[in-house]
Parts: C-alpha cells; structure tokens; sequence
C-alpha cells in the first residue's frame, strides 16, 4: 500500500493518500490550508483518482480544502456529526482567533457528507477503514485504523488527528475540548493497540504506539490508570 502525505498552510497539517498497489484510487485524510494544488498534482502524477475524503476531525486546518477538493473529484466527505457544523461554521470550532488569517473566505460544506460513527468499518478505494471515536481534542475527533502489508509483515496503522503526536497529546482549550475526555479516549482507544502499531499524527512526525506508552510524558501511568 502507498501511504505518503505532505505538511499543508501555515499549520503544517500532515494531508495523508493512501493507496493499494496497482489501485487507481486513493484516499485522502484532511486536505487542509493550501493542500489542493499540491494534492492534485500528485494524484495527477501517480494517476490516482480519489474515492472520498476522510476528515479526522472539524477544525479548519484539517478541513480547509476539503470542499474544493470533493467538489473536482464528486467524492463524498466523510467526519463525525459532532464535527459536521465546522465545515460550514469553522470559527465556532476555534473561536476568533482565526478570523483575521480567514478574512472574508466562505467556506461550505462539500455537496455529498457522509458521518461516521464510533465502530463503523469502512471499505473504501480497496482499503478497509476502522473508526474509532475518541473525543477530546474536539467532541467529534476519530481515529482513522487500518493495515499494510510490508516486507516484515503486516502494519497495524493509525491516522491519529490530533488526539495523539509524537511525544505530546492534542489541545484542548478550543471549544468543545475537555482534556480529561482526551485522556480517556487514548487510553481507551489508543493504548489498547498492539505496540507495533504505526501512528501518523495530523501535525508533526510519525510515531507508534510503544514509543509514545513508553515516552510520552502525557501518558506517564495513563493506562494503568484506566
């Protein structure tokens, strides 16, 4: 499976494609700030063609060109219900602090949204998609699971949002946050994954799951907790 993805905007949100070998088609997780263009350019170069969009949760920088994107391809949108009114409304996820970056940008929902629910098992583009809800980051935050084989076998893999980083954990002080929720939901979610498995956070570099129990300072006693 190709799994590759670039920094986009002045967020620097990892926009992550995965693919089947040999597949045309592709997926695409939160193609946010000035992520089309480059986005394009490499399904156009790979001659990929992507079979829907996968939203790890509402906040602008994940979601930023979602709609553009969704509306080139007429792929659906996929995030949580308790995300959805980010699309249209992202200001009520992050508060005014961004408002000045938007300016009089309009943002819309893309024509076709599908949500997701905690459990939901996607088969999309040949690839088989677990969804996780972990709230806290934001009330309608997902992990994105699945699996790739390799020369060393098979690949647990977890697109994490921003519920999980490399050595640190997401915010919560945004609206709809609760770091306590947060907590919860890694050690429910996350912790509870084999340690081999591959974490691909929505900022920053890749991780797994043994290096972030075993050195993370935010998950210090954590699941013995739980």
């Amino acid at each position: 499976m190709l799994v590759t993805g670039f920094p986009a905007g002045a967020f620097q949100t990892n926009c992550y494609i995965l693919a089947q070998d040999g597949a045309s088609e592709c997926l695409v997780v939160d193609p946010g700030q000035n992520a089309a263009e480059p986005l394009i350019e490499f399904l156009d170069k790979q001659s990929l063609t992507p079979a829907a969009v996968l939203l790890t949760h509402g906040h602008l920088d994940h979601t930023w060109s979602v709609e553009p994107v969704c509306e080139k391809f007429g792929i659906p949108a996929y995030i949580h219900p308790d995300d959805r009114y980010m699309l249209s409304d992202p200001l009520r996820g992050t508060g005014a602090a961004l408002s000045a970056m938007i300016g009089d940008a309009e943002f819309r929902e893309p024509s076709r949204v599908v949500e997701l629910a905690d459990g939901d098992v996607l088969d999309l583009a040949g690839i088989t998609i677990t969804v996780d809800h972990t709230p806290g980051h934001t009330q309608g935050s997902v992990v994105l699971r699945t699996t790739v084989d390799t020369d060393q076998g098979v690949v647990p893999l977890a697109l994490t949002g921003d519920t999980l980083f490399a050595g640190s954990i997401g915010r919560s002080d945004l609206p709809g946050g609760n770091h306590d929720q947060l907590l919860a939901s890694i050690a429910a979610k996350l912790l509870v994954l084999d340690d081999a498995t591959a974490v691909l956070p929505g900022h920053g570099g890749a991780t797994s799951i043994g290096q972030e129990r075993a050195s993370n300072p935010f998950l210090v006693g954590l699941s013995d907790a739980q």
